[in-house]
C-alpha cells in the first residue's frame, strides 16, 4: 500500500510539473527555419518514371531547449536516413549543422538566407560515393510545397544532384531499420 501511495504522489507531482512547463522558445537566430519546425514533409526522390518511387520523409522539430532545430529523415522506410542538428554559431555568425547518416558518413555545413531561400553548403566526411561537398537551396513555394535542389562536388566536378518537391504530410513517419 505504501508503494502504491508513493507512486500516486510521484505521478501527481510529475503531472503538475508538466502542466506548468512553459513552451520552449526558439533561439531567434533559428527564425529562418521556423516554417519547417513542427512539420513532416514527404517527397519523391527517385527519377521520374522509376518502377518503385523512393519516398523521403523528413521531420523538423525544436531541440535542446530551442537552441537547435533537429531534422530526421528516412528514404524508403529507413533503407537510408539521417539526423541533422542545426545551431547558431556565434564565432562564425552563421547557422551551422551536423548531419549524421545511416550510411556511416557525416557532413558539416553552414546555412544562410539568400533571396528568400535557405542555402546550404556542406563538407562530406567519410565514404559517400565520391561526393566531397553538397550545395542545396530550400525554398517554400506559394502553393505550400517545399522545393529542394542540390548540386554535388563529385570526383572534382560539380554536377546536378536531386531536385525534389515536398508536401506537408502529418501522417508520414520517419522510420529507421532496426
Amino acid at each position: 500500500m505504501r508503494s502504491q501511495t508513493a507512486t500516486t504522489l510521484l505521478t501527481a507531482a510529475l503531472l503538475a510539473c508538466a502542466s506548468g512547463a512553459a513552451a520552449v522558445e526558439m533561439n531567434p537566430h533559428l527564425a529562418p527555419l521556423a516554417f519547417l519546425v513542427g512539420k513532416t514533409w514527404r517527397g519523391t526522390v527517385s527519377p521520374p518514371g522509376a518502377a518503385k518511387p523512393a519516398v523521403d520523409v523528413s521531420r523538423f522539430e525544436l531541440a535542446l531547449n530551442g537552441q537547435a532545430v533537429r531534422n530526421r529523415h528516412s528514404i524508403v522506410d529507413g533503407a537510408y536516413g539521417g539526423e541533422t542538428f542545426i545551431v547558431w554559431e556565434e564565432a562564425r555568425q552563421s547557422l551551422v549543422y551536423f548531419y549524421f547518416t545511416t550510411a556511416g558518413f557525416y557532413t558539416t555545413g553552414t546555412m544562410s538566407v539568400e533571396d528568400g531561400a535557405i542555402v546550404s553548403h556542406e563538407i562530406v566526411k567519410g565514404a559517400a560515393g565520391g561526393i566531397a561537398e553538397v550545395k542545396a537551396t530550400h525554398r517554400l513555394l506559394p502553393d505550400g510545397r517545399l522545393h529542394v535542389k542540390s548540386r554535388y562536388l563529385k570526383n572534382g566536378q560539380w554536377e546536378d544532384g536531386r531536385e525534389t518537391y515536398y508536401v506537408e504530410d502529418p501522417q508520414a513517419a520517419v522510420r529507421f531499420k532496426e
